[in-house]
């Protein structure tokens, strides 16, 4: 990947950034969208997770031997191992946390609530000491009120019900109303929905500033994007086996929509953390963060034409 590399120009490589999270942000919003009108087909979340993860794992394979020769890479050592798993864990609670999320509210309200990630990963990177700030700069002040602003959005979102901006009606060839929770479980379901995907932020925020430091002493982002999603396969199908010890039939994936979903996850999951990791590396954990927002966006739009959302100001 010459770009990567940093042949290219200055422009052209912010350009690269640039485009890279957007398309990964986008396909992150397609999934959670897919995700919601496969369960209603009886995709489980454990066996969507575990072998969504197990599969990009085996797509990452063969890049570990064409990747990452160089002589001037560390050793593999236990403590870039635990980090790594420590990494693993963090995913893993965060996309448990997200998807249950999103199974009871919807993907609009997962993107809305991202706007508390840069916020927190902001305040985690003043912290670690991976940002400054600086009162008298004006950089420092827009990321401050950012961060309030963000908070204060998340909020709204979560616990204000405001007017209808708009009614969306399904495609005639299409019902998709038969998928919507009953309207006096909703409210709950809503606020169950955000309490999760509140926690989903936190540890996501937790997790690039981890990653930020690993990719740091560490510099191989498909080795480190292999072994991460090998954890989260291993984590989330453990988890999974534990929570449904009852109900085995979970684990028999059939020849549908639910296949689809699983596959389509495990190829957008193989890139989606190479970018990360090199995105990380180069440009910090925050200008992770700061794309989280603009998700919101795409799952409106998804979310009217694919699963009937209707788009309130505020929580439905």
């Amino acid at each position: 990947m010459p770009i990567m590399a940093g042949t290219a120009s200055p422009w052209r490589r912010e350009a690269v950034f640039l485009t890279a999270m957007l398309v990964v942000e986008t396909s992150v919003v397609g999934i959670s969208t897919l995700f919601k009108f496969a369960t209603s087909k009886g995709l489980n979340i454990y066996p969507f997770l575990g072998y969504s993860y197990l599969l990009a794992s085996l797509l990452l394979l063969p890049s570990l031997f064409f990747t990452n020769r160089s002589s001037s890479l560390p050793p593999l050592s236990v403590s870039i191992l635990s980090k790594i798993g420590l990494l693993g864990f963090l995913g893993s609670m965060y996309v448990i946390t997200g998807y249950i999320g999103i199974e009871y509210s919807s993907p609009t309200l997962a993107s809305a609530i991202n706007n508390i990630t840069p916020a927190l990963t902001f305040i985690l990177a003043i912290i670690f000491r991976m940002e400054k700030v600086s009162f008298k700069e004006r950089s420092s002040l827009a990321k401050l009120m950012g961060t309030i602003l963000s908070l204060i959005g998340a909020l709204v979102v979560i616990f204000y019900h405001g007017p209808r901006v708009f009614l969306a009606s399904s495609p005639p060839y299409v019902n998709f109303r038969q998928f919507s929770p009953p309207l006096s479980s909703s409210n709950s379901d809503w606020l169950i929905g955000g309490a999760l995907l509140t926690m989903q932020g936190i540890f996501v925020s937790v997790s690039f500033i981890l990653q930020a430091h690993i990719m740091s002493v560490y510099p191989a982002a498909f080795r480190v994007s292999f072994l991460y999603t090998v954890c989260v396969s291993i984590v989330t199908s453990t988890i999974g086996l534990v929570v449904e010890k009852n109900n085995p039939s979970v684990w028999i994936i059939h020849f549908d929509i639910t296949l689809i979903t699983i596959v389509t996850m495990a190829i957008v999951t193989s890139v989606y953390y190479v970018i990360h990791s090199w995105t990380v590396r180069h440009k910090g954990p925050l200008y992770l963060a700061i794309f989280k927002p603009l998700s919101i966006l795409i799952a409106v739009v998804m979310g009217a034409i694919f699963l009937n959302d209707s788009l309130y100001l505020g929580w439905y």
